[in-house]
């Protein structure tokens, strides 16, 4: 399993958060529907809008499928992996 780790700092204490592959892509394009939308009542607070902006830009710098020619291809694949199955 390929994983993807992106790490938050605040006051010197770091949380890593591990992800598969297609969980990190299907999580950066949901971060990036609601960052084109504007979701102003979903937050309470800017700094809800901040973290999920940190993440998305964290994840942009690790992941190279969102550049590729087949991201619809490759995006399909990964939300079909990370559903649960029936």
């Amino acid at each position: 399993m390929i994983s993807t780790k992106f790490i938050t700092q605040m006051n010197q204490n770091k949380i890593a958060i591990e992800l598969s592959k297609d969980e990190a892509l299907v999580f950066f394009e949901f971060l990036g529907r609601i960052s084109k939308k504007q979701f102003k009542r979903l937050f309470e607070d800017q700094a809800d809008q901040r973290v999920l902006w940190n993440i998305e830009a964290n994840l942009e710098k690790q992941l190279s499928e969102p550049f590729q020619s087949d991201y619809l291809k490759i995006i399909t694949k990964a939300i079909q992996s990370v559903r649960d199955k029936n």
